[in-house]
């Protein structure tokens, strides 16, 4: 098991990664690197990833706050001590959904891989300078597993 900002990569979570076709940046080291496309496979041909942080709500399906869609998603509202306007402390996320409980249902296997790729996307591949919270810009990327593989950090076919 490899950590990611202090959360193990569980093994259940890997169809989920290869889905969104994050799996192979999930399986560095936690070492510097150059964001470079023959290093981690992102492909640049794809859709691509955009959005300015106040704007993403309007990619919210239904028009539901972004919290009740949080809380749909990932099953759990993060305590307003915990939230800087739309992010959240890391630390908050790694006891929350540090590890997956053993046993787990299918769909907190699944909650627990999008809270494990908010944490990869906000601190790996688009960290804001902090270094220390995750934006729930991510929701609408997270709340469709199954698409994320068809923007630009897929892997390549």
């Amino acid at each position: 098991m490899r950590r990611q900002q202090g959360m193990p990569l569980d093994e259940r979570y890997v169809p989920y990664l290869q889905m969104a076709g994050l799996y192979h940046l999930a399986r560095l080291n936690d070492r510097w690197f150059r964001l470079d496309e023959s290093l981690l496979g992102l492909p640049v041909d794809r859709r691509y990833v955009s959005g300015c942080l106040t704007d993403f709500q309007i990619y919210i399906e239904g028009g539901r706050p972004a919290w009740v869609w949080f809380q749909e998603l990932l099953g759990v509202i993060p305590p307003p001590s915990q939230v800087q306007k739309f992010a959240i402390n890391c630390t908050w996320f790694q006891k929350t959904f540090g590890e997956c409980p053993a046993g787990a249902d299918e769909e907190t296997v699944r909650r627990f891989a999008r809270a494990y790729i908010m944490m990869l996307l906000g601190t790996q591949l688009f960290a804001d300078k902090s270094g220390n919270r995750i934006h729930i810009r991510w929701l609408p990327y997270v709340a469709r597993l199954e698409k994320m593989g068809t923007y630009s950090w897929g892997p390549q076919h």
